[in-house]
Formats: C-alpha cells, sequence, structure tokens
C-alpha cells in the first residue's frame, strides 16, 4: 500500500505559478512511476504529466508543454509538479498517482494504482 498526499494548491492569477508537491509513504518510492492528473468541474479527470522511476524520463499532455515540469526527489519520496505562465482552464482538483507499472509511462486513469486525495488550483483571469 502506497499512501500519497498532495499539497501547494490555492488561488492564484493567469500568468502565475504554482509548484505542487506528493509526498509518499508505505512502499519503496522507487518502486513506482508517477504522475499528476486533474479533474476540472463537470470534465473527466484528465492525465498532465508523468515522471519515470529514476526521474530521468518524462512525458506531458500536449497542453502543459512548456509551461510545466514534474519531477521527482527518491531521497525524499516526493514527486512535483512547477506550473508556469498558469491559465484559467488549468483550473482544476490536481492529483498524483503512482504506479506499479515496468513499462514504460503510463497515461490512463485505469493504469494507476494509488491515489491521492488531490489539491485544489484556481487560476484567475
Amino acid at each position: 500500500q502506497v499512501q500519497l498526499v498532495e499539497s501547494g494548491g490555492g488561488l492564484v492569477q493567469a500568468g502565475d505559478s504554482l509548484r505542487l508537491s506528493c509526498a509518499a509513504s508505505g512502499r519503496t518510492f522507487t518502486n513506482y512511476a508517477m504522475g499528476w492528473f486533474r479533474q476540472a468541474p463537470g470534465k473527466e479527470r484528465e492525465f498532465v504529466a508523468a515522471v519515470s522511476r529514476s526521474g530521468i524520463t518524462t512525458y506531458y499532455t500536449d497542453s502543459v508543454k512548456g509551461r510545466f515540469t514534474i519531477s521527482r526527489d527518491n531521497t525524499k519520496n516526493t514527486v512535483y509538479l512547477q506550473m508556469n505562465s498558469l491559465k484559467p482552464e488549468d483550473t482544476a482538483v490536481y492529483y498524483c498517482a503512482a504506479t506499479r507499472s515496468l513499462v514504460g509511462l503510463k497515461v490512463r486513469n485505469e493504469e494507476y494504482d494509488y491515489w491521492g486525495q488531490g489539491t485544489q488550483v484556481t487560476v484567475s483571469a
């Protein structure tokens, strides 16, 4: 079992930055690739970014490429999502997730095994 706790959300203006953190506990952190997802009101939860176990490989959905950066610190059992140039359409609850999958980076909800409770990000125009 892996426990994930997100933090760092808040209310910001368009163009601002935020850094989300997700602290993991319970199992060996490096056994899991990690991902960030988000869910806006009335919409399905969608993939944002993923990072490999080592932190070397990353992948992003097109809408955040060049603005968001996913990273992890395996000494702190923490994964981060640095969000720059935020837009109102980035408003959502952001979730981190862990997957035991050994092959590639995953982008579908059902490919992840553990989820955090989410943190709200609101971007005003």
